[in-house]
């Protein structure tokens, strides 16, 4: 298989860009910003396909784009049907930096979660037989897609601590305390938690192989239940903004 051509790369940038003017426009250039568990998958998504997109740079990991695109698409139109809540703090400079980096947070988890079914995929197509074809083929080594997914967990984990951090700092400044006891607290720190072990175990014990699945999988579930699980309940199951 070979590597993407000028076209097809473009062809991923201009849908790409469109999206992201649609967001810009809706969160932050609207006279009323709204925001839910809709717009957060649609934001999500979109960086999760920017960061493939800039990632297919460095490394042949064009498998994993079927998976992020269908994605990305499923969630564009999804603002259009759920509007979510009104965002009057969406002016303060504090919170947009909470908010940009806690979707860029999501998007890193969502592309390293990706990156590790796919390594459970390569692994399963391995033992069914020798060698691998179509884009599995121009994957990179199995030791060093992990070490990739081991990075974007890192620098996924990074960001994420400094989404609390300035949550936090947003919280005491504007509300009066430092967090509000919640659903979307509990299970944000939880995930927190649940990523931070998965990074210690790796260093301290080198974990790797169905162990690293399964604790990323569950880091990235407990996570999508924090705000987009938690607002979906709120707008769709219970109809409250």
């Amino acid at each position: 298989m070979q590597p993407p051509r000028g076209w097809e790369r473009a062809a991923v940038v201009v849908p790409l860009l469109l999206h992201a003017g649609l967001l810009y426009s809706d969160l932050f250039a609207a006279a009323e910003p709204r925001f839910g568990f809709a717009q957060a998958l649609s934001v999500m998504m979109a960086l999760a396909v920017l960061v493939c997109w800039l990632e297919a740079l460095a490394y042949p990991i064009e498998a994993v784009f079927p998976l992020v695109l269908i994605a990305a698409a499923l969630c564009v139109p999804l603002p259009a049907f759920f509007a979510g809540r009104a965002l009057p703090e969406a002016t303060n400079f504090e919170f947009r930096l909470h908010l940009v980096f806690g979707m860029l947070a999501y998007s890193l988890f969502t592309v390293a979660t990706l990156h590790a079914v796919l390594i459970s995929q390569v692994e399963h197509r391995l033992h069914g037989k020798p060698g691998l074809d179509g884009p599995f083929a121009r994957l990179p080594p199995l030791l060093s897609l992990e070490r990739l997914v081991f990075i974007l967990i890192a620098a996924a984990f990074a960001v994420l601590s400094m989404t609390l951090l300035l949550g936090i700092a947003y919280s005491e400044e504007f509300l009066g305390r430092a967090l509000r006891f919640e659903h979307k607290t509990v299970f944000v720190f939880l995930s927190w938690g649940i990523f931070g072990l998965l990074l210690a175990g790796r260093w301290l014990y080198g974990w790797r192989g169905r162990t690293a699945l399964r604790w990323t999988i569950t880091g990235f579930v407990v996570l999508m239940l924090a705000y987009p699980g938690s607002r979906f309940v709120l707008e769709v199951l219970l109809h409250r903004a």
